[in-house]
């Protein structure tokens, strides 16, 4: 490359070239991007995973890198651009994409990585020497923020991507992200600031939160779409035999035969489950029952050691797998061309997750994506139905962002004064820029400086919480290694349970689990792990030693993450779809989906015991057994609603009789069991689905105080009031528990405005509950007219949420047979 790269149009000749010799020709949306990126514009590419939104970004930052070079004599030392993503298994790809492309511009471009797992040496190589492009998460680069002379490190800095943006967005590691952007745009004065996000409900605010508010990031910003329309299939797998009072009580085992035969169809094939317990029962039946797939079969979670998860991406690339049965670990990034056939066990309780998993299928532009819907129950054939339809029109949740998350702030402000110090005049205007703390008043601003310095009005007399002193200059720094070293360990937003390491007695390290599941389990009980069954010898400080068992029945560990609930727009699509049932069971010619088709004994037997609300009727059952007297009513809404809605109108039916009542949910629907009848009359004419005074009932109902102890906790070590321990010596979360809820009863009593308890409510209602959501659908219920049908027993609509309930107080085996038994009385 002798010829000098002057002009834009040469630097996107070299590119063109390069593309013509890989035989590939590059899309609009790619072109766009590098004119955009190269006239100097910041921006949010939306395009879909395997669509080449790597060469997209890295093509352009390169040409620019090539051009500075041919312009100075000498090449400027140090980082270049940033490319940040979500997860660690995502960024050896995204490097050797960019290795390709520069071998062939220019060898001298240098690309390197930093996650949690580079190792020491590697890092220390890097501070001397920072390659060209650096791909980290958002926790590395706040490390980097927090080291000396971070000032030096970034001062040439052109560019930085965030990758899946979308999946940082509506969280708080989003909220580290907008901080520390805020910081790296006034370091390095050239600074071009791009995002790469799937699509989602909200992309211009996901720009807006990415490049600052509105405003500001508009005049020199674009919004750029790949218009690459991917054609998504979605199969239901239908038993042959429909039940008529559906139960979640198999988590679709019993569709096990029918799965089988498309496994030995498709070259690959990606089984994904919900959870990862019931990744791990799948994967235990399909061994059992198949025992020739000894060997093509392998699983896929994140508490799976590091080693066995590249080994089985790597399997896939290869083709040396038929099939993984796998959990959201491998629902972004990670690219396999050979995966022809997708299967997804349950509803996947959201359109996004539904579509991208879809598109781990048929993963090359222009190919068609299959996915195999395997209902775990019959009612789910309605959310099937309804997720075709979202495939064919593209609709697709919004994330909504975090605001005043002073947690994050803290810490925040904490890792500038452990660096170089920071003066507070300089950047509180940073710190105003940004989305999430655009609203920041001075006096909230105060508190803030107040809090890191003297820990507060409640802790100024503990000398712990003085953590940044303030220099005669007004700089505020950090001078204490020990603070600075315990500030370093715990930089992050992720907070979970304390998990432990399983290993066998011999040595030989299986994967992680989290301790409130450990906790429960006695030397000698057996659980299923990775595809074996454990027997549990002991627990020795954060190790779980344990020896292989042969016995058959074990306890499947269950996970935080395994409560999920509906997204809204996967319950107005669900809605939809039952009204579509509603109008369409009496009509024989009617045109309808093979879901419905299927559907329709069950659809058939709730009619003849009750109705099937139609777009204006909101449906409450009620039916007395021998457990007493049932009100079951369906919004259709999701989980986290319905617990709050349920709670709320306990509360206020206790209001007008003294009832008490045991609440159990789905996403369906909820349903207050009691020992004597509820005067459903007096509950319809005193109007108890009124949103008005909802804050305070919602308060008084929910213990609203204990969910907030519980939220306080994260909030807690986030902020860095409570310390986590050193890496070999963390601190049990019963313990870190009690010192939190310390903590929160200290601020109650003597400090109630308080900024990070007051958080602790916001987010229990915002985020836990969905207030928003909660509001709506009140108001939605106030317009409908409401139906009440005293039934003469439960109907197929309430089956699962009974079932749901017992579930908690019986065994597995006893819930089957008890199931059985009820089956038979509602058959007769």
């Amino acid at each position: 490359m002798e010829n000098k790269l002057s002009t834009k149009k040469q630097l996107l000749t070299v590119a063109e070239d390069w593309f013509l010799e890989q035989e590939w020709k590059p899309f609009t949306f790619q072109k766009q991007t590098w004119k955009a990126f190269l006239s100097g514009k910041n921006g949010l590419l939306n395009a879909p995973t395997g669509s080449g939104k790597t060469y997209a970004l890295w093509v352009p930052i390169a040409l620019e890198i090539l051009k500075e070079k041919q312009k100075a004599k000498q090449k400027k030392k140090g980082l270049r651009a940033l490319w940040i993503t979500p997860l660690r298994a995502l960024s050896v790809e995204i490097s050797q994409a960019a290795t390709r492309f520069c071998q062939d511009i220019d060898p001298t471009i240098t690309v390197g990585i930093r996650t949690g797992d580079t190792s020491q040496k590697e890092r220390a190589a890097q501070k001397r020497n920072m390659p060209d492009l650096l791909i980290t998460t958002p926790e590395s680069l706040q490390l980097l923020l927090s080291s000396k002379k971070y000032d030096h490190l970034f001062h040439n800095l052109n560019a930085v991507v965030i990758d899946e943006w979308h999946e940082l967005l509506g969280t708080k590691r989003g909220v580290q992200m907008e901080l520390a952007l805020s910081r790296l745009k006034t370091v390095s004065k050239n600074l071009k600031i791009w995002g790469i996000s799937a699509t989602i409900g909200n992309l211009n605010q996901a720009k807006d939160v990415l490049l600052g508010p509105a405003g500001k990031s508009n005049e020199n910003s674009v919004l750029v779409k790949a218009k690459l329309k991917k054609k998504i299939q979605v199969e239901s797998i239908i038993p042959e035999k429909m039940e008529k009072f559906p139960w979640r009580g198999h988590l679709g085992l019993h569709l096990l035969d029918e799965v089988v035969p498309i496994i030995k169809k498709s070259k690959t094939t990606l089984i994904f489950t919900n959870t990862r317990s019931q990744c791990e029962l799948w994967f235990q039946k399909l061994m059992e029952k198949y025992p020739e797939f000894a060997g093509e079969v392998a699983m896929h979670h994140g508490s799976i050691n590091k080693e066995t998860r590249l080994w089985v991406e790597q399997a896939i690339r290869n083709e040396n797998l038929k099939a993984v049965v796998c959990t959201s670990s491998l629902d972004l990034g990670v690219d396999f061309a050979p995966v022809e056939t997708i299967i997804q066990i349950g509803g996947p309780k959201g359109v996004a997750r539904f579509l991208q998993r879809a598109g781990r299928s048929g993963h090359q532009p222009g190919k068609v994506s299959v996915i195999h819907f395997l209902p775990t129950h019959a009612m789910e054939l309605i959310e099937a139905a309804a997720l075709q339809k979202a495939a064919k029109n593209t609709v697709v949740e919004d994330r909504v962002p975090y605001l005043q998350s002073f947690d994050v702030l803290v810490q925040y402000l904490t890792t500038l004064a452990v660096s170089e110090g920071f003066y507070p005049q300089e950047i509180y205007p940073e710190i105003k820029s940004t989305f999430c703390f655009q609203a920041l008043t001075q006096k909230q601003w105060k508190w803030c400086l107040s809090f890191i310095t003297t820990g507060g009005e409640s802790l100024k007399t503990y000398d712990e919480y003085k953590k940044v002193e303030i220099e005669e200059d007004g700089k505020f720094k950090v001078n204490h290694r020990g603070i600075a070293m315990r500030h370093r360990l715990q930089i992050g937003t992720i907070v979970s349970d304390a998990v432990l390491s399983v290993k066998y007695i011999k040595g030989g390290y299986i994967g992680t689990i989290e301790e409130f599941f450990v906790s429960k389990l006695k030397p000698g009980d057996v659980f299923t792990f990775a595809g074996r069954n454990l027997e549990l010898v002991r627990i020795k400080g954060m190790q779980v030693q344990v020896r292989k068992s042969k016995q058959k029945t074990a306890k499947v560990p269950s996970w935080m993450g395994g409560r999920m609930t509906f997204s809204a727009q996967m319950s107005e699509l669900l809605r939809e779809e039952l009204y579509d049932a509603a109008e369409s069971v009496h009509q024989t010619n009617a045109k309808k989906s093979k879901e419905l088709k299927a559907l329709e004994p069950i659809l058939k037997r709730q009619l003849k015991e009750s109705i099937i609300p139609k777009q204006h009727q909101f449906l409450i059952e009620t039916f007395k057994t021998r457990e007493g007297y049932h009100a079951v009513f369906y919004p259709f809404e999701g989980r986290f609603v319905h617990e709050a809605l349920g709670s709320l109108l306990a509360y206020r039916i206790s209001l007008l009789s003294p009832i008490s009542f045991s609440i159990a949910f789905n996403d369906y629907g909820f349903e207050l069991l009691s020992d004597q009848e509820i005067d459903m009359q007096q509950v319809l004419d005193n109007n108890l689905f009124s949103a008005d005074f909802l804050m305070d009932d919602l308060y008084k109902s929910l213990n609203a105080t204990e969910m907030a102890r519980r939220k306080f906790r994260d909030i807690a070590v986030i902020a860095g009031l409570v310390f986590t321990g050193y890496p070999n010596k963390l601190v049990k979360s019963k313990h870190l528990q009690s010192s939190s809820q310390l903590l929160f009863d200290v601020f109650r009593d003597y400090e109630p405005h308080n900024l990070l308890f007051q958080q602790a409510f916001t987010e229990t209602f915002e985020h836990q509950l969905e207030e928003g959501r909660l509001r709506l659908a009140l108001e939605r219920i106030n317009h409908q007219n409401i139906i009440w049908k005293n039934c003469d027993k439960p109907t197929p609509f309430s089956f699962p949420i009974i079932t749901d309930r017992l579930r908690e107080k019986l065994s597995s085996e006893k819930l089957e047979d008890r199931i059985q038994r009820m089956l038979k009385q509602l058959e007769k």
